[in-house]
């Protein structure tokens, strides 16, 4: 199994959720999330002050799926959340070594 975790930006997670949505996927966990990376944020004018923003607004996505599906559910991300803007996120892949569902007990691929 493989653990699938992307930072996008906010606007973009209708367009992921229903990309992930036609390769089968039902279940993904979404956390807002705030940070920055090459961009290192931006300035803002407020009431005639300037100000450097540090951390913009993410959204990040967490999603557990069966080996086979990892690289269908990346393309999927990818495609769905390229702007070809600074800022369109990360995806990143692991192990998952164990999963538990914790109503029934199923593990592994059963419990997903």
């Amino acid at each position: 199994m493989k653990k699938i975790e992307a930072i996008i930006k906010p606007f973009k997670l209708d367009e992921v959720k229903d990309a992930l949505h036609e390769v089968g996927i039902s279940g993904i966990t979404v956390t807002e999330a705030k940070g920055f990376g090459r961009q290192k944020g931006h300035t803002e004018l407020y009431r005639g002050a300037e100000y450097v923003v540090d951390f913009l607004p993410k959204v990040k996505l967490e999603i557990i799926v069966p080996d086979a599906m990892a690289d269908q559910v990346v393309e999927a991300i990818a495609g769905a959340a390229q702007t070809g803007r600074i800022g369109d996120g990360k995806i990143f892949v692991s192990d998952i070594g164990t999963a538990i569902r914790i109503r029934t007990g199923e593990r592994d691929e059963d419990a997903l």
